[in-house]
């Protein structure tokens, strides 16, 4: 079995656990967290996933993304995750939480209730992990939002769709958007 994933209601409530492949080629609701951390600046720190990712690899995506371990609250995942992926800690706070349902390509489907957080950094030293992460970068918000618009086949599906609340929920804030709820 790959790593489990935590089966939720619509509430957020654990229903148990499944195989994460499976979860997602059946589309089962489960639970996850999402990671934006920003510069004093308002740049958004996007990692760009591994080719051999089972969904979405080579795909251009937020800061850091994965599920809780069963008994695991997001907080702690998230906290757990942002060092494995890229190297680094940072104070997280939590953003908003949204549930979507998203064909990821191979017949897979992201149907999570994701737990967001938001965080900012001064200048960490990211050391990716080989296994999750094939490039890093700084992006401004306005430059995303037009290369998003304009290239958005580069960037994963939840990070599209989280990426206009996201911005809302920064430090420096995008009055045009609005955030989800769930």
């Amino acid at each position: 079995m790959s790593h489990p994933v935590v089966l939720v209601n619509e509430d957020d409530q654990s229903l148990g656990t499944a195989d994460k492949l499976r979860a997602h080629a059946e589309g089962w609701l489960h639970r996850a967290f999402s990671v934006f951390v920003f510069d004093p600046t308002g740049r958004l720190l996007l990692q760009r996933r591994t080719d051999d990712k089972y969904h979405s690899g080579g795909l251009w995506s937020n800061t850091c993304c994965s599920h809780p371990r069963p008994e695991e609250p997001a907080i702690d995942a998230a906290h757990r995750r942002l060092p494995e992926e890229l190297g680094f800690t940072a104070a997280l706070t939590p953003a908003f939480q949204d549930r979507y349902e998203l064909p990821v390509g191979d017949a897979l489907v992201e149907h999570e209730h994701n737990h967001v957080f938001i965080g900012t950094a001064d200048t960490p030293r990211i050391r990716p992990s080989a296994d999750e992460v094939d490039d890093w970068a700084w992006v401004a918000p306005s430059a995303l939002r037009d290369d998003v618009a304009a290239r958005p086949h580069r960037y994963t599906a939840w990070f599209r769709h989280l990426l206009p609340a996201a911005l809302a929920a920064a430090p420096s804030g995008d009055p045009s958007a609005s955030a989800p709820t769930a």
